[in-house]
Protein backbone atom coordinates (compact mmCIF):
# COMPACT_ATOMS: atom_id res chain seq x y z
CA UNK A 1 0.00 0.00 0.00
CA UNK A 2 0.83 3.52 -0.76
CA UNK A 3 -0.41 6.63 1.15
CA UNK A 4 0.05 10.04 0.11
CA UNK A 5 -0.01 13.16 1.72
CA UNK A 6 -0.74 16.46 0.53
CA UNK A 7 -0.23 20.15 1.99
CA UNK A 8 -0.33 23.55 1.04
CA UNK A 9 -3.43 24.99 0.11
CA UNK A 10 -5.93 27.65 1.74
CA UNK A 11 -6.92 30.94 1.09
CA UNK A 12 -4.97 33.54 -1.72
CA UNK A 13 -6.03 36.22 -3.19
CA UNK A 14 -5.96 36.42 -6.68
CA UNK A 15 -2.40 37.32 -8.21
CA UNK A 16 -1.03 35.59 -4.87
CA UNK A 17 1.11 32.30 -5.01
CA UNK A 18 0.69 28.58 -3.21
CA UNK A 19 2.96 25.87 -3.31
CA UNK A 20 1.40 22.34 -3.01
CA UNK A 21 3.20 19.08 -2.19
CA UNK A 22 2.16 15.66 -2.04
CA UNK A 23 4.36 12.76 -0.37
CA UNK A 24 4.62 9.09 -0.77
CA UNK A 25 4.81 7.04 2.10
CA UNK A 26 4.65 2.73 2.17
CA UNK A 27 5.60 0.18 0.81
CA UNK A 28 7.19 1.58 -2.82
CA UNK A 29 8.70 0.11 -5.14
CA UNK A 30 8.17 2.08 -8.12
CA UNK A 31 6.74 5.39 -8.77
CA UNK A 32 6.01 6.18 -12.60
CA UNK A 33 3.15 9.56 -13.36
CA UNK A 34 3.08 11.85 -10.34
CA UNK A 35 0.35 14.52 -10.75
CA UNK A 36 -1.98 16.90 -9.59
CA UNK A 37 -6.15 17.15 -10.63
CA UNK A 38 -8.31 19.45 -9.27
CA UNK A 39 -12.59 19.69 -8.99
CA UNK A 40 -14.16 22.33 -8.75
CA UNK A 41 -17.97 22.14 -6.74
CA UNK A 42 -20.07 21.13 -9.76
CA UNK A 43 -17.37 20.24 -12.70
CA UNK A 44 -15.92 17.18 -13.02
CA UNK A 45 -12.43 16.12 -11.85
CA UNK A 46 -9.87 17.02 -14.68
CA UNK A 47 -6.09 16.85 -14.85
CA UNK A 48 -3.58 19.73 -13.92
CA UNK A 49 -0.31 18.98 -14.05
CA UNK A 50 1.65 15.50 -14.69
CA UNK A 51 5.39 14.90 -14.52
CA UNK A 52 6.97 11.47 -15.85
CA UNK A 53 9.63 9.75 -14.16
CA UNK A 54 11.96 11.31 -16.63
CA UNK A 55 10.86 14.67 -15.42
CA UNK A 56 8.98 15.08 -18.51
CA UNK A 57 5.47 17.44 -17.81
CA UNK A 58 2.14 18.17 -19.26
CA UNK A 59 -0.24 21.15 -18.15
CA UNK A 60 -3.11 22.02 -18.55
CA UNK A 61 -3.94 25.27 -21.24
CA UNK A 62 -5.36 26.80 -18.36
CA UNK A 63 -2.50 26.91 -16.24
CA UNK A 64 0.11 26.90 -18.87
CA UNK A 65 2.81 29.57 -17.89
CA UNK A 66 0.97 30.03 -14.66
CA UNK A 67 1.92 26.64 -12.72
CA UNK A 68 4.95 24.20 -12.47
CA UNK A 69 5.08 20.89 -11.61
CA UNK A 70 8.28 19.32 -10.13
CA UNK A 71 9.44 16.23 -8.44
CA UNK A 72 12.03 14.75 -5.94
CA UNK A 73 12.70 10.98 -6.95
CA UNK A 74 14.38 10.97 -3.61
CA UNK A 75 11.70 11.91 -1.23
CA UNK A 76 8.69 10.47 -3.44
CA UNK A 77 7.22 13.81 -3.63
CA UNK A 78 5.90 16.03 -5.92
CA UNK A 79 5.16 19.49 -5.75
CA UNK A 80 2.83 22.11 -7.79
CA UNK A 81 3.93 25.72 -7.74
CA UNK A 82 1.06 27.97 -8.61
CA UNK A 83 1.60 31.46 -9.24
CA UNK A 84 -0.41 34.44 -10.55
CA UNK A 85 -3.73 32.65 -9.13
CA UNK A 86 -7.08 33.25 -10.33
CA UNK A 87 -10.77 32.64 -8.80
CA UNK A 88 -11.25 30.02 -11.22
CA UNK A 89 -8.22 28.08 -9.86
CA UNK A 90 -10.38 27.30 -7.04
CA UNK A 91 -11.01 23.50 -6.48
CA UNK A 92 -9.73 20.89 -4.27
CA UNK A 93 -6.68 19.61 -5.88
CA UNK A 94 -6.08 15.94 -5.53
CA UNK A 95 -2.48 14.05 -5.95
CA UNK A 96 -2.17 10.97 -8.18
CA UNK A 97 0.82 8.45 -8.62
CA UNK A 98 1.07 5.53 -10.97
CA UNK A 99 2.64 2.88 -8.50
CA UNK A 100 4.21 -0.12 -9.98
CA UNK A 101 5.16 -3.27 -7.85
CA UNK A 102 5.47 -6.70 -9.76
CA UNK A 103 4.44 -5.74 -12.88
CA UNK A 104 1.18 -4.31 -12.22
CA UNK A 105 0.40 -0.39 -12.00
CA UNK A 106 -1.85 1.17 -9.75
CA UNK A 107 -2.85 4.99 -9.21
CA UNK A 108 -3.34 5.91 -5.77
CA UNK A 109 -5.10 9.17 -5.22
CA UNK A 110 -4.54 11.60 -2.53
CA UNK A 111 -7.22 13.32 0.40
CA UNK A 112 -7.28 16.46 -1.62
CA UNK A 113 -6.14 19.81 -0.37
CA UNK A 114 -8.91 22.72 -0.43
CA UNK A 115 -7.57 25.71 -2.50
CA UNK A 116 -9.46 28.96 -2.76
CA UNK A 117 -8.87 32.36 -4.40
CA UNK A 118 -10.59 35.42 -3.69
CA UNK A 119 -11.00 38.10 -6.16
Amino acid sequence: QVQLVESGGGLVQAGGSLRLSCAASGSIFRIHAMGWYRQAPGKQRELVAAITSGGSTNYADSVKGRFTISRDNAKNTVYLQMNSLKPEDTAVYYCNVDHEQWLHTTAYWGQGTQVTVSS
